[in-house]
């Protein structure tokens, strides 16, 4: 490594979020700038640790090269880091802004000191990439003659896209909203992913080559079977769309709404007029519950507070976690510990507390009289292990509460993918009613149907969707032609 003393003599500096008070005014990114200098010494801090679990199964999905691109950094080589990157990423500046980060998690360096800031280093050498205009179209040299249909413009469908492209086979790629992108579109928030990056990544791959058609919601409003005759190959990259309910009396009054109807609105507006339609779910002046936590109850906060909710709760049903590793999860596993998240960061500057509260089981929500909600009634649950190891939820007597709450946000997650593909191509499916596909070849039961992402695997991140991307479009081109130069991830 260019620095081998590096992790001895610098500490951990992560790239700060804007003040959060400023922040919660706009809709604005909140990663600042920082020196040149912080990156490269960030990079220095990378060991010489012989095997780097960051990019082994514990730690990165797609294989990043992260030793490679931490020393190119450090030495000053972004145009070489920025290549290392791209070998094995497809969307850099995605993951570098979205994903959790599990090669943190798994950093040799974290088992007794913070873990190198790769996540931060990766977003600076691709918008390095971008700001020296080093990432430009990459057209195939050739044609196959072959076509192939993608279904669904999240991270899986992008990424097959534009890897079945590059190998000479005319992509197009179906998405039911009216923009392209996916979750990266309409369920991350604009804080968190500026439109602008996911569109022009999108121009890009226009540039390839790649067609794109929106509006097109495959099996209500287009005909896969017309597609299907069409095409050589279909990929299926419709994500894991449907929510997880909470089916507690009142669940049907007005004011309860699932997580992502609230976001993708929200979202929509912004783009459309600014929020000047009033196309949205507003939580102006409203006090607001979130029930679940992640990232998806995460962004219901900080967009609450962006529109001027009086406050905001989020009920977590899992006890808090802990300041350090359990004995029982140890390196390089993903740590179970105690984070703080921009919209918790953005609650506790606004209202003084930090929103979460430990513990809480939903038993009731409150109508108002008229059918709208005024709030849940709750009780507090303990964790404990029985007999069998597995831990077993109890209620605490005497603790019942009644939470006031005007819109009441379900964060609990998705149960997979909605049935209309599956069921109009007639594929299995597995117990989890994900389709049914294996990991590494993405077949479906359908000869010439593959399957990607959310749909196959069940909700994750977004670089395992860019993973499963890359695995699918290597199957599909060997599908295709008998062979493939293709990389996929082990």
């Amino acid at each position: 490594m260019g620095k081998p003393t590096g992790f001895k003599e610098f500490p951990r500096e992560t790239v700060p979020y804007s003040d959060p008070l400023e922040r919660i005014e706009g809709w604005d990114e909140f990663i600042v700038d920082v020196p040149e200098e912080q990156l490269r010494t960030q990079g220095a801090r990378c060991m010489d640790c012989g095997v780097p679990f960051c990019q082994s199964a514990t730690g990165c999905p797609i294989d990043n090269l992260i030793p490679e691109w931490n020393d190119l950094v450090y030495l000053g080589r972004w145009r070489d880091a920025l290549d290392r990157l791209h070998k094995t990423n497809n969307f850099p500046e995605f993951t570098g802004r979205v994903c959790p980060a599990p090669c943190e998690g798994a950093c040799v360096l974290g088992i007794n000191e913070p873990a190198v800031t790769i996540k931060n280093i990766e977003c600076a050498i691709v918008d390095r990439g971008f700001a020296e205009g080093w990432i430009k179209p990459e057209p195939p040299t050739h044609r196959t003659g072959k076509k192939v249909a993608i279904i669904g413009s999240g991270p899986a469908g992008l990424t097959a896209a534009q890897q079945l492209n590059r190998a000479g086979h005319s992509v197009t790629v179906y998405e039911r909203d009216d923009r392209i992108g996916g979750l990266l579109t309409y369920g991350i928030p604009n804080m968190k992913l500026d439109k602008h990056i996911v569109e022009r990544r999108i121009d890009i791959m226009r540039a390839e080559g790649v067609e794109f058609v929106t509006n097109a919601h495959v099996g209500v409003n287009t005909d896969i079977q017309k597609i299907r005759s069409e095409s050589e190959a279909i990929v299926l990259a419709a994500g894991a769309t449907r929510p997880r309910g909470l089916p507690i009396p009142g669940h049907d009054l007005q004011g309860v709404h699932f997580a992502m109807e609230f976001l993708l609105k929200n979202t929509k507006s912004l783009m459309d007029s600014k929020l000047q339609d009033q196309q949205y779910i507003s939580a102006r002046g409203k006090r607001v519950i979130v029930i679940g936590g992640g990232d998806t109850g995460t962004d219901c906060i900080g967009t609450s507070i962006r529109h001027g909710a009086t406050s905001v709760v989020n009920f977590e049903l899992l006890p808090k976690p802990p300041q350090e590793r359990a004995s029982d999860n140890p390196w390089p596993e993903w740590p179970l510990i105690f984070r703080v998240d921009y919209g918790h960061e953005e609650a506790a500057a606004k209202f003084g507390k930090d929103p979460r509260e430990y513990c809480v089981l939903s038993k009731r929500f409150v109508d108002d009289g008229k059918g709208r909600v005024a709030g849940v009634e709750t009780v507090r649950v303990e964790w404990n292990k029985g007999d069998d190891g597995k831990w077993q939820m109890t209620e605490v007597p005497g603790s019942d509460a009644v939470f006031e709450a005007d819109l009441i946000f379900l964060a609990m997650g998705f149960l997979g993918p909605e049935d209309t593909l599956a069921e109009q191509l007639g594929l299995e499916r597995d117990p989890r009613s994900n389709i049914k596909a294996e990991y590494g070849n993405y077949a479906t039961s359908a000869e010439g149907v593959f399957a990607a992402g959310d749909c196959r695997r069940g909700q994750s991140l977004v670089v395992w969707g860019i993973a499963e991307g890359r695995g699918a479009a290597r199957a599909v081109d060997t599908f295709l032609m008998g062979s493939s130069d293709l990389p996929a991830p082990d």
